[in-house]
Parts: structure tokens; C-alpha cells; sequence
């Protein structure tokens, strides 16, 4: 029996996918627990809809991605902190403030879990922090360290 899964099945397949299976197994373990659906014709019509819906959604998604990591190549955010001999901070700089000051300085809402910042700013200067948007779009954020 051909069924369209509506579930991750362990050893069997992903979700939406379309999978053979013995017809035992699925009415008593597919079918009765609603980790599928048989494969009909309006069922598979459903599923091309749906894969169709969230292609879509997810090209959406990627332009939006795009257009942000343009928008912010423009911006630049100033953090002042006090620093010692040689740009020396006391302390450092992380992705919270960073994402905090982004939000008061120009407004950008961006998710401190997005900024891919290794180790802590450290020192006065200009840096270039570079942001995960999605999975294939990645934007800069300058990043400018003022002596207060």
C-alpha cells in the first residue's frame, strides 16, 4: 500500500514523503496513530499543493533575507565604552549589545542568536560582524568601538 507521510517515521521516511509500505503496517500502525495517509489521487493533489505552498513561502522568504542583508551593508551602529592603554576595553562587546544597540540606534530588529561573533569585541575600532539571515544569505553589520 502506497502512503503519503504526514509525520517523521523512524526507518521509514520524512514528512510528505510517499512510501510503500505492507498493508498490515499501515492500517494498524500508519493509519490508526495518523502518521499518514493513504495515497489517493485527491490526497497526492493535496500534497503537490501544499509542497507547492511552501516552495513559495520559502522563496519569499529567501528574497526577504536578501534584501535585509543589502539593507544592512548601509548600516552602522557606534557602541562607547570605556577603554585603557593601547584601545584596550575594559570588558568587552558582545552579540547582546550589539543587537541591542542595532535596535536603538537604527531601529533593525536582529536576533543576537544570528550574529555569528566567535569571540568578544575586545578593542576600539571598526569590525565587520557578519549576520546569519537564512541558510543561504548571510549580511554584514559594521560595528564601529568608541573610546567613552
Amino acid at each position: 500500500m502506497k502512503v503519503i507521510l504526514l509525520e517523521d517515521v523512524k526507518s521509514l521516511g520524512k514528512k510528505g514523503e510517499l512510501v510503500e509500505v505492507n498493508d498490515g503496517y499501515a492500517r494498524n500502525f500508519i493509519l490508526a496513530k495518523k502518521l499518514g495517509v493513504e495515497a489517493t489521487a485527491r490526497n497526492m493533489n493535496d500534497l503537490k499543493l501544499k509542497k507547492a505552498h511552501e516552495d513559495k513561502l520559502a522563496a519569499q522568504r529567501l528574497e526577504e533575507a536578501k534584501a535585509f542583508a543589502e539593507e544592512l551593508k548601509k548600516v552602522q551602529v557606534t557602541l562607547k565604552i570605556k577603554a585603557g592603554e593601547g584601545g584596550k576595553l575594559f570588558g568587552s562587546i558582545s552579540s547582546k549589545e550589539i543587537a541591542q544597540a542595532a535596535k536603538e540606534q537604527q531601529g533593525l530588529d536582529i536576533d543576537k542568536k544570528k550574529l555569528v561573533l566567535p569571540n568578544p569585541i575586545k578593542a576600539v575600532g571598526a569590525t565587520v560582524v557578519p549576520i546569519k539571515l537564512h541558510p543561504q544569505v548571510t549580511g554584514e553589520l559594521k560595528v564601529v568601538v568608541q573610546e567613552a
